[in-house]
């Protein structure tokens, strides 16, 4: 029987559970969405989503990865999404062990999402890797030479608020100019509104990148302004990390070369250290499975 890892992906829209073998094929996955309520209702859906996954098991469970929205304390063992607000130095950790007898092992979403990727996605191979998401918001995470790497607390990577407009608009986490407030799906098309784009309510980033393909002049300029601020956060971060490799998924990233191709130009006129020049960015592979892969191999480690 195949040795399998329980992971658990937790997010603000869902919440999400599966088995992974030693090859990091996902062989069973369940999904429910992060209800509203308080802490222990939303508990309630990961104790379902866990005891039904550990259930459906053909093969000997060893340990739990879980992979969660930060911030995150990983000493403690503990999580503060800020889309879960009611969870403020949950202890999921020690619930989860109590729950599954089992070891557990903790990570961010954004790590977890780049180990899955440099496990088995578009990262194989890389010794420096930075994994991104670009969707709703900019999550991320570091694997330096082929190891995870949390920071001291377990929140290293959290690329989406590195400045890159200082004195810009004011983000979520409380500061200003992070590269959320510029990149994110829902500040592109915000932009892109305030600037005389024509759009169905509640069109979004999606239907910005369908504007790209018809040659709308304001869709354009959104994404490639996006796009410049992803390319200086990139080169800062390659600065600093040396990377090999930087990996982006998200729904934003759906929008294939709409996104890419601003991007790879404009880190061209960043990248002016030699050791950042050529640096490779590659759309994921995984979707919306690299973040239990990913949590199944940490819990591996």
């Amino acid at each position: 029987m195949s040795e399998l890892v329980l992971a658990l992906d937790i997010g603000g829209t869902k919440i999400a559970a599966g088995l992974v073998d030693t090859t990091g094929t996902l062989v069973h996955r369940a999904q429910r969405p992060t209800p509203d309520g308080d802490a222990e209702t939303v508990w309630q859906t990961v104790v379902s989503l866990l005891t039904e996954t550990q259930a459906s098991a053909d093969g000997a469970i060893i340990a739990v990865g879980i992979a969660s929205a930060g911030p995150i304390d990983v000493p403690a063992g503990t999580v503060s999404p800020i889309n879960i607000a009611e969870w403020l130095h949950f202890p999921i950790v020690d619930r989860v062990a109590a729950l599954t007898g089992l070891p557990t092992r903790l990570g961010g979403d954004g790590l977890c999402m780049a180990l899955g990727e440099w496990w088995c996605g578009a990262g194989r191979g890389a010794r420096f890797l930075l994994g991104m998401v670009v969707s709703t918001g900019i999550g991320g995470g570091l694997v330096l030479d082929g190891a995870p790497y949390h920071g001291r607390t377990g929140n290293a990577g959290h690329v989406g608020h590195v400045v890159v407009e200082p004195g810009g608009a004011l983000c979520t986490c409380g500061g200003h100019g992070c590269v959320e407030t510029v990149a994110s799906g829902p500040h592109l098309a915000r932009w892109a509104r305030e600037h005389g784009w024509v759009a169905p309510a509640g069109a979004d980033a999606k239907e910005l990148a369908e504007a790209v393909g018809r040659g709308d002049p304001v869709a354009l300029r959104a994404f490639a302004r996006g796009a410049d601020a992803l390319a200086a956060m990139v080169a800062s971060v390659a600065a600093v990390c040396d990377l090999d490799l930087v990996v982006i998924g998200g729904g934003v990233a759906k929008a294939g070369g709409v996104l890419f191709d601003p991007l790879r130009a404009s880190l061209a006129s960043y990248a002016g250290l030699d050791f950042i020049r050529g640096l490779q960015v590659v759309p994921a592979e995984l979707g919306g499975d690299a973040g239990l892969v990913g949590a199944a191999y940490l819990a591996r480690g």
